[in-house]
């Protein structure tokens, strides 16, 4: 595997994303709503950069994920970004730091929460969604692999069938459906959004701060086992030298192309 690239500092210069602090509340949007907020690797690098900033600011409460717009709050991973190889190397520590974070950590979504915007939302502490949002799982469609915790959370959140009926499926799921399954923590029509995020995070920062992050910190220990093993080393067991087989460009192709992929000359077996 390549050297992983190292990482930019941006000192609150960001490109891909915004952030603001207002009344506590630390909020970080991805800004390419052009592209349905997807994100590439220096989106990733962005927001946890921002992230970090949240945590270590006394002036916020509690952080809050979403995406610019009112069509998505984040399709994944930009397929263009993956097919060029972008997930080979890529670096993704933001699940961790969201389950590491003393502080509550609420997304908002605001449409369109699709592979890697989906996992991200379903880590947060709290998902609030509204009413047009619609949620699935997308890596096996495009041969985008994904693993370790952040796969096996999902179980923890809406038991095993549902997740592997999520993510081996790749089916689209609606806001109500996620709010039955236990994923989602509320549902509000897209003009309440804002108020109803504000709501939670304003009874969030009513409380002990101290006991909030020995909460989460409970939690955590839960996943410990889960996140010995990243995605790289599993997918190594899985299938040694994936990145060096055409399987991931046939995924992301036909998903440009608008085709349907063809992933016969994969499958397991002699």
């Amino acid at each position: 595997m390549a050297t992983a690239p190292t990482k930019p500092t941006f000192n609150g210069n960001y490109r891909d994303i915004l952030y603001s602090v207002k009344n506590g509340i630390g909020t970080i949007a991805i800004n390419r709503p052009e592209k349905l907020n997807a994100f590439t690797q220096n989106t990733i690098y962005e927001w946890e950069d921002a992230f970090r900033r949240a945590e270590a600011d006394k002036n916020v409460g509690v952080i809050v994920f979403t995406g610019v717009g009112e069509r998505a709050f984040s399709a994944g991973g930009d397929v263009n970004w993956e097919k060029e190889g972008g997930t080979k190397d890529e670096q993704y520590e933001t699940a961790e730091m969201i389950i590491r974070c003393p502080k509550a950590v609420i997304a908002r979504v605001n449409g369109w929460c699709i592979g890697g915007g989906n996992h991200l939302a379903y880590f947060c502490d709290i998902t609030i969604a509204a009413e047009h949002a619609r949620f699935g799982q997308n890596g096996p469609r495009v041969a985008s692999p994904a693993g370790g915790y952040m796969v096996a959370h999902s179980a923890n959140i809406i038991g095993h069938k549902r997740a592997r009926e999520m993510w081996m499926l790749c089916r689209r799921y609606s806001a109500q459906e996620m709010l039955q399954w236990g994923l989602v923590n509320a549902v509000v029509p897209m003009e309440k959004l804002d108020e109803e995020v504000e709501k939670w995070a304003n009874e969030i920062m009513a409380l002990s701060p101290t006991a909030i992050g020995t909460v989460k910190a409970s939690f955590a220990y839960m996943l410990d086992e889960t996140m010995k093993k990243d995605i790289h080393q599993i997918l190594h067991e899985v299938r040694p030298n994936f990145f060096d087989t055409d399987e991931q460009a046939e995924g992301a192709g036909a998903f440009l192309e608008k085709r349907k992929p063809d992933f016969s000359k994969y499958r397991f077996g002699k």
